[in-house]
This record gives structure tokens, C-alpha cells and sequence, in this order.
């Protein structure tokens, strides 16, 4: 999966999708198929619709975006072993994100409410990983989108064991 992929997949999970600068808004419905060993061992496909969102961008004195912050509701979301058809089904939750844009081109994400990180292979720690987070997480990506969890407090569900 290249980059933008990358992004435009896990953006979704963790509530950063831009749905416009100071709007509130519906989410698009979207499927996204994950083959076997990237988000799970298994092929994985993720239905998601509904949600709404209010996104919010915060500039420094010289123009240059330094923090954005989504809150709202994200979308019901329906996971599948798409080998097996065995499905889990979230409903629409609550979720806030905010991200700073770090100088060196990294970001930081802190997510509270309910959110769904994807850890790939080339994440700390090594995924595949599909894990819904109820609580608060924070994680870093650097400039190519690789994730590093830096700390979660709350519940973590394995998506990918449920499915199995």
C-alpha cells in the first residue's frame, strides 16, 4: 500500500479524515480491503457509514499549520474475515483527535472516545494489527505514515482474535 493509501486508510480509524475546515459534516460511507498481513493475518474488509465530525485547524503567527482537532461522531464500522465471513459491527461513537505537526515532518496524535488504530508491519509495535481503543491513545507517524503506539489507557479490543 503506498503512502496516500496509507494515510487516507488510517485517517478514517483515527478521526484526522479533514472534513472541512470548520464544518460539520457527514462521513462518506467507504469500504477498505486490507490484504493478509496487513492489517490482520487474514484479508480484511471494513465497511464504515455515517458520522459526523467537526474538524478544526490552528495556524502559528506565520501561517503554518501547527495542531488540528476533529470531534464528533465517526462511522459505524463493520470488520470482516473476508476467508471466513465471521463479522464484528461497531455503532457511530464518540471520538476526539488532535495532531501536532512536529517541525521535523513527524506528527502526534491523541485520540480519546472510541478509535481504531491499524498497526502495519513496519509500526512499533510491529503489527498486523486491528485494535479498537476505547479511552485515550497516543501515537506518533513519522513523514512515511509508520506508526509508533506510545501509550494507551482504557480498553483495547483485538479486532483481528475476534475475527479469527
Amino acid at each position: 500500500m503506498n503512502n496516500v493509501g496509507r494515510l487516507g486508510s488510517r485517517c478514517l480509524f483515527v478521526g484526522v479524515l479533514a472534513l472541512g475546515f470548520g464544518n460539520l459534516a457527514c462521513a462518506a460511507d467507504f469500504t477498505l480491503n486490507f490484504p493478509a498481513g496487513a492489517a490482520c493475518a487474514f484479508e480484511l474488509r471494513i465497511d464504515g457509514d455515517g458520522g459526523n465530525q467537526v474538524y478544526r485547524e490552528f495556524l502559528d503567527k506565520n501561517g503554518n499549520l501547527v495542531r488540528s482537532l476533529s470531534a464528533g461522531t465517526g462511522s459505524a464500522l463493520t470488520f470482516t474475515n473476508v476467508g471466513t465471513g465471521a463479522a464484528l459491527s461497531t455503532q457511530s461513537n464518540g471520538a476526539v483527535t488532535s495532531i501536532t505537526y512536529n517541525a521535523d515532518g513527524s506528527y502526534t496524535f491523541v485520540t480519546t472516545g472510541h478509535n481504531v488504530l491499524i498497526l502495519f508491519p513496519t509500526d512499533v509495535p510491529a503489527g498486523p494489527t486491528t485494535t479498537l481503543y476505547v479511552g485515550r491513545v497516543v501515537f506518533t507517524a513519522d513523514s512515511a505514515f509508520n506508526f509508533t503506539l506510545l501509550d494507551h489507557h482504557g480498553t483495547a479490543t483485538d479486532i483481528c482474535a475476534a475475527l479469527s
